[in-house]
């Protein structure tokens, strides 16, 4: 199952789990969600209503902003 990961542009913690997934040499489809808002439902049901990114999804496994966002 493919991995999803929502960012915002110009978020730090993007571009810090960003690096952290390419270190990984895993693919991942990235969404960002001020460029695709129509997204933003999926996202906030992934996080229980708020409005924070990053967002990565590993099949059931949902990791939300994990080093802050």
């Amino acid at each position: 199952m493919a991995v999803t990961f929502y960012v915002k542009t110009d978020c730090p913690y993007c571009a810090a789990m960003r690096e952290e997934l390419d270190a990984r040499g895993g693919e991942y489809n990235e969404i960002n969600v001020k460029e695709t808002p129509e997204v933003i439902p999926e996202v906030l049901k992934l996080t229980g209503g708020r409005r924070i990114v990053p967002v990565l999804v590993d099949g059931d496994k949902v990791e939300i902003a994990p080093n802050g966002g």
